[in-house]
């Protein structure tokens, strides 16, 4: 058992950290969450909810350093992207069934689908480095393994269909219901989607090219339902594009 070896607790605690906060954590964030790891307080080894909440709360997770320091954060993965959008925008099921297909096509969906990673080491490597990386010497980025220029494409594109149209045959829909309440006030719908999605860490430049690109299409109280949909869609979707969203931090 992983929890019985030396080397397990910093192994172990240093890839969930990598999976929930930063993939670069430092020595020090991964040894404190170790430590939980070793004894929870409670002459406990291996407590689980200790070490996700020694990992959630430790300072180097929640200083507001990190927002502004190029090496924290990680890549959302697909799955977790499309997971948020569902839990933001009030999906639901008709038909009560929930049936999603695999969505592990790179070039068409999310290079990412539940249950099917290519092996049993996971859909990337702990310690995956871009071919073409600038990042500083022992830096790494796993998530990124899944990221070429197909992969990015079939995102934007299955997201495209998939804010419109749902899924299974649009079974599988997004209400919007507190986005189309503001679709007539293009900045404070950007502001909204800022919070739900990102957490308020858009930055004030790219909102400022949503807004502007939002208002490029008038849309009123009297405008089309069509109308008013579609501006919601447009902003969703640069949201879910923008590198402010798929970077976590």
């Amino acid at each position: 058992m992983v929890e019985n070896l030396v080397v397990g607790a910093p192994f172990f605690c240093k890839q969930m950290i990598q999976r929930l906060v930063t993939s670069n954590p430092s020595p020090a964030y991964v040894q404190r969450v170790a430590s939980v790891f070793a004894g929870n307080g409670k002459g406990i080894r291996g407590d689980l909810a200790a070490v996700w909440l020694a990992i959630l709360v430790d300072d180097e997770a929640r200083s507001p350093a990190g927002l502004t320091d190029p090496s924290f954060g990680k890549l959302r993965e697909p799955m977790l992207r499309f997971v948020q959008w569902a839990r933001s925008f009030g999906v639901t099921s008709s038909d009560d069934k929930w049936i999603i297909d695999d969505l592990s096509d790179p070039g068409s969906k999310l290079s990412q689908s539940p249950l099917r990673s290519p092996s049993v080491f996971n859909f990337f490597r702990p310690g995956y480095v871009p071919p073409t990386s600038s990042l500083s010497t022992g830096s790494v980025a796993p998530e990124f393994q899944l990221v070429n220029e197909g992969s990015v494409g079939g995102y934007l594109n299955f997201m495209a269909v998939v804010l419109q149209k749902g899924l299974n045959l649009q079974r599988i829909k997004a209400s919007y219901t507190d986005e189309l309440a503001l679709v007539t006030d293009a900045t404070a719908l950007v502001q909204r989607l800022n919070t739900v999605l990102c957490a308020g860490q858009l930055s004030a430049a790219t909102q400022s090219l949503f807004v502007t690109a939002l208002n490029a299409t008038p849309v009123t109280a009297t405008s089309t339902d069509t109308v008013k949909k579609n501006r919601v869609y447009a902003a969703v979707l640069m949201v879910l594009a923008s590198a402010n969203y798929l970077i976590q931090k």
